[in-house]
């Protein structure tokens, strides 16, 4: 049975406490949190590390140093659109005191916190999972505000393979020609997105002047330098009359030096799923390297962390996999039927196709995070002679591609 660490409540309000620099501050707070983060998902056995770990650093100085605190509460709202990092989220909420510390324990339990952000979890502003949504939320909630004469701002973060989704560029006009200052979205530019790299799915090209040419304010820094995170919003903030946009260039996996490599063999192996017990401890190890490091040139005392063990999973008897069964039968009807072709919305694992991509890479298709685009590439494709069929998750199939299909 394996070990898990974390540091516990006491060990982070004393670090809070403390009369040091506020970036150092938030240094040792953000590697707190991926320890906590880590395992969070390691416990549960499921949860996404890359996405929580690429932008913890911005999570992390929002609350510390951005956002209004007025007498413990906040008043301004943060929300992630993407979701995905849900746990990083959740580490650094516990950390503040903001959520339960149980509740470090119970990631993906009923009862606990859920995979994707949701509304009965405190804090958690709205539900996310489906992509794209976000901005127009925020324009919803600020005009709201604005109505009832309160007060406050509204950061969103999105993950840049979620800009492929058609509903952000929809959500861009009206809150530049609304004025809403008060908005700023935060992109978690890590360049990689469930599968792969995002300019090989859908190339982004020149973001910055996209922005701008729909009438936002731009602002552009490293997503892990707490000093450029101020600048950048502080810039955005006095650019009057103008919702603003801050490209933060992540890493995915920051903190963790076999995590932020990359893609291997056109797969990035760490957006989703608990890692192995080798994997762990060689994350925990640098992460804890990391914590040391701080703590020593801060030049405060340790901080010391508790273990508890992971929690048995109990083996299955000769297990079926759907997914596995539906790859073997996807190749054997496409070795039989060549108008066959197979559409994928960044789900190239989850779903079963590599395998078809590999032996058919002229009949694969990867539309990227982007439902509605595939099902009516799809229906054009069935017009013309094909036989085409589309792959994502049901929650997303069945609902935002329904209009394409009915049409």
């Amino acid at each position: 049975m394996q070990d898990l660490a974390y540091v516990p409540q006491e060990e982070i309000r004393r670090v809070l406490s403390l009369p040091i620099d506020r970036f150092v501050r938030a240094r040792l707070f953000a590697a707190i949190c991926r320890i906590n983060t880590l395992y969070m998902i390691s416990y549960a056995g499921s949860g996404h590390i890359g996405s929580s770990f690429s932008s913890l650093d911005i999570v992390s100085w929002l609350f510390l140093e951005e956002m209004e605190n007025a007498t413990g509460k906040y008043q301004d709202i943060y929300f992630s659109s993407k979701g995905h990092d849900a746990p990083g989220l959740y580490a650094a909420l516990i950390g503040l005191g903001l959520l339960e510390f149980p509740l470090l324990h119970r990631l993906r339990r009923l009862g606990g916190l859920p995979g994707h952000p949701d509304i009965h979890t405190p804090y958690c502003h709205t539900n996310t999972g489906p992509l794209g949504m976000g901005i127009s939320k925020a324009k919803g909630m600020l005009k709201a505000r604005r109505l009832l004469g309160q007060p406050g701002r509204v950061f969103v973060l999105m993950g840049d393979g979620e800009l492929q989704e058609g509903q952000v560029w929809e959500s861009l006009v009206s809150a530049a020609n609304d004025g809403l200052e008060a908005l700023t979205v935060i992109v978690d530019h890590n360049k990689i997105q469930s599968d792969t790299w995002v300019k090989d799915v859908s190339d982004l090209g020149d973001l910055e002047a996209k922005f701008q040419a729909f009438g936002w304010g731009t602002a552009c820094c490293s997503g892990h330098d707490f000093a450029g995170l101020q600048q950048a919003l502080s810039k955005l903030k006095e650019a009057s009359g103008k919702p603003g946009i801050l490209l933060a260039d992540t890493l995915k996996g920051r903190g963790v030096g076999f995590m932020e490599e990359g893609p291997q063999d056109g797969l990035y192996a760490y957006h989703s799923g608990a890692p192995s017990h080798e994997v762990y401890e060689r994350a925990l190890s640098e992460l804890q390297d990391m914590l040391t490091s701080l703590v020593s040139e801060a030049g405060i005392p340790e901080i010391r962390w508790l273990t508890t063990q992971r929690p048995a999973i109990a083996p299955l008897q000769a297990p079926q996999k759907l997914v596995v069964a539906y790859s073997h039968a996807l190749v054997s009807q496409a070795e039989k039927n060549p108008r066959l072709v197979a559409l994928d919305a960044d789900l190239v694992l989850d779903c079963g196709l590599i395998p078809f991509r590999k032996k058919f890479p002229d009949r694969f298709v990867e539309c990227g995070i982007a439902e509605q685009d595939m099902a009516s590439q799809a229906g054009g494709m069935a017009l013309q002679g094909a036989l085409p069929l589309v792959h994502s998750f049901a929650c997303f199939l069945s609902t935002r591609p329904n209009e394409q299909i009915y049409n």
